[in-house]
């Protein structure tokens, strides 16, 4: 397959609560790319009947585990194939040194990676953004106090490091996500504006 045959991806990282959803979903909006999250990408398998993945997926996430890298890459694969694009923003992926690995065995040589999108956020504003929404009825059983302490954790000692790994690739653009998210896509569009658009 030739590079110009392969989906073109970018991956989307930042806190909890640093507002990737909004941002991908104006990225789609305005630039046409699919945006495939792989937490929801887990929870609509594991509520699919008669899903193969169902049960181990359930169990993961019922006992605050990510889930293994296999099945995750085998969902985005799928989704990426269902799909008529040939444009994905992956978010909140790869999570941990077992993601990157795992990607980079069953999942890099199939694809472009354009760069990490980092949306760069301190900790406060993260956290009351989180609760802010978790008050408006997000729906998210996650949007509490206790549970962002342990995501803030998980997020500072795994996915972190990702990051560093990539802007050591220099593959990293890095955004201040703590203005309004007006301002923040403001600083995203330009981003995107400047990748060759010879697709």
């Amino acid at each position: 397959m030739s590079s110009a045959d392969k989906p073109d991806v970018v991956f989307v990282l930042g806190a909890p609560g640093a507002g990737k959803g909004t941002q991908c979903e104006n990225i789609v909006k305005e630039f046409g790319f699919i945006h495939l999250s792989a937490g929801d990408l887990l929870r609509e398998e594991r509520n699919k009947e008669g899903s193969k993945y169902g049960e181990l997926i359930e169990e993961n996430i019922r006992n605050g585990r990510i889930v293994p890298v296999e099945i995750t890459c085998s969902l985005i694969e799928m989704a990426m194939e269902k799909s008529a694009s040939n444009k994905f923003l992956i978010d909140g992926f790869p999570r941990n040194q077992d993601n990157l690995e795992g990607w980079d065995r069953m999942m890099s040589s199939k694809v472009n990676l354009l760069f990490i999108l980092f949306f760069e956020c301190p900790q406060e504003v993260c956290v009351n953004r989180c609760l802010q929404r978790g008050a408006a009825g997000s729906g998210r059983s996650d949007d509490n106090i206790d549970s962002l302490k342990k995501r803030f954790h998980t997020y500072m000692n795994d996915t972190m490091p990702i990051i560093k790994y990539y802007e050591e690739k220099d593959l990293v653009k890095q955004v201040d996500a703590t203005g309004t998210p007006e301002q923040i896509f403001e600083e995203v569009k330009t981003i995107f504006r400047s990748l060759p658009s010879s697709k």
